[in-house]
């Protein structure tokens, strides 16, 4: 695809001491020359004062990167200004003026992904560094950005691609293809499975290098539930009273302990609802439940257990769960861990037990941590194992085109415009 227009956005947080300004596209030569006067060496920052029609603009340095050695892949232009904004505004009116319009968000990625400088699932990656909150997942984010991800899925996307060939080059010219074509076959669709399969053995480990590891705080009312998830975060995050029922909504929080991204969910009170607001929160904690990695469940060591503590333990019985016994300073009940939220004793523990639920310490951080590949990685082995049962020459070509045709969705050498917004619309403007 081709992009005739240019582009700026600011791709640093304006109000800062610098703030710097990218302009992409084939009008960004016109830009330098009308803004600093001057050809700029490549690659070099440079003094250069902005002046535009007779107004001094600002005193900033720029970098000049001609195409294709660029990030987008085009002509680029970089102005490191003063971050004020004032100074930013006049700068972007004048960008304007010369025929550059505001980038979308993710659009210089999105550029760089269609110029062939990275794959799509490098391009993913620039997002997730930029999200990423705890150690491993920085580790993962490199890795990807890096392409590791992209070269195993291309030496999948080539054993299935041969598969291809021979199957469609058997279907075109039957009187001459060879027994061994078919004879291959098999072991040539089985080596694809084994590929895809031993990217998808650390997908859920991979998923919590992403998007940390989801965990939900239960119990009933007055436990010390959000005094847990106040503690746990080290601020006063959630409301904390004597009156039961404080709590009225889920409170997500994301943090990261021992190198982890851990994603930290403080819930209603479970008990019968006194009114419609709470009601709804009680059902919101009971929805959180079915799609959290860990569950704490939090008992008052205080006080003996209640029929609300044993309906609860019940409950969650099928379910990864720590029990907690909380204010462990005033008495205890059994449970997997007691805790004290006043004293801090069992916290650090607990946050142990928690990150170890990644196991990233067995985990190899070149592994898939976006669900949308792993959903594409499913579905390509789905057509494979369909594809190993069949017996007629078309049924398997059409199987193994469905396979390539998920795998190229992950690395972007078969997808659409459709899908590529939808990727690129959740970055941030200037990237």
């Amino acid at each position: 695809m081709e992009h005739n227009d240019t582009i700026f956005a600011p791709s640093t947080a304006v109000g800062g001491a610098i703030a710097v300004l990218r302009v992409s596209g084939p009008g960004a030569c016109g830009v330098m020359h009308a803004l600093t006067g001057k050809a700029l060496t490549p690659r070099m920052l440079t003094y250069a004062p902005l002046r535009y029609s007779g107004e001094h603009l600002d005193d900033s340095m720029a970098v000049w990167f001609p195409a294709p050695n660029s990030y987008s892949g085009e002509d680029m232009l970089e102005l490191h200004c003063h971050g004020g904004i004032g100074t930013v505004r006049r700068v972007s009116e004048a960008l304007l003026d010369l025929g550059a319009r505001p980038a979308e968000g993710g659009e210089f990625t999105k550029r760089a992904f269609l110029n062939g400088k990275m794959d799509l699932t490098q391009a993913e990656a620039v997002m997730d560094l930029i999200n990423a909150q705890a150690d491993s997942s920085l580790r993962a984010a490199l890795h990807q950005l890096g392409g590791s991800i992209g070269r195993m899925l291309r030496a999948t996307e080539e054993t299935i691609l041969d598969a291809r060939s021979a199957v469609e080059a058997a279907i075109d010219y039957p009187d001459e293809t060879e027994e061994d074509v078919y004879a291959a076959l098999p072991q040539q669709i089985e080596d694809a499975i084994r590929e895809i399969d031993g990217l998808l053995s650390h997908s859920q480990q991979g998923r919590f290098l992403r998007e940390g590891v989801r965990t939900v705080i239960l119990g009933r009312p007055n436990v010390g539930k959000s005094s847990l998830f106040n503690a746990l975060l080290g601020e006063d995050r959630a409301i904390v009273t004597s009156v039961a029922g404080t709590t009225r909504d889920v409170l997500d929080e994301r943090t990261a302990w021992n190198g982890v991204s851990v994603r930290l969910m403080d819930t209603a009170g479970l008990r019968e609802a006194s009114d419609e607001a709470e009601s709804i929160g009680i059902d919101r904690a009971r929805r959180a439940l079915h799609y959290a990695d860990l569950l704490l469940i939090v008992l008052d060591g205080s006080v003996p257990l209640t029929p609300e503590d044993d309906a609860l333990l019940e409950e969650t019985r099928a379910f990864r769960r720590i029990v907690i016994s909380n204010k462990s300073d005033l008495g205890t009940v059994a449970a997997d861990l007691a805790v004290s939220c006043k004293t801090g004793e069992g916290l650090e523990t607990l946050k142990t037990r928690i990150t170890s639920v990644a196991g990233t310490g067995e985990l190899d951080t070149t592994c898939i941590t976006n669900l949308r590949h792993i959903r594409a990685l499913e579905a390509a082995r789905q057509a494979l194992m369909h594809a190993s049962s069949q017996t007629e020459p078309d049924c398997i070509a059409t199987d193994l085109r469905e396979a390539s045709h998920h795998l190229g969705t992950i690395t972007g050498t078969d997808v659409d415009e459709k899908l590529l917004d939808r990727i690129f619309e959740n970055f941030c403007v200037g990237k």
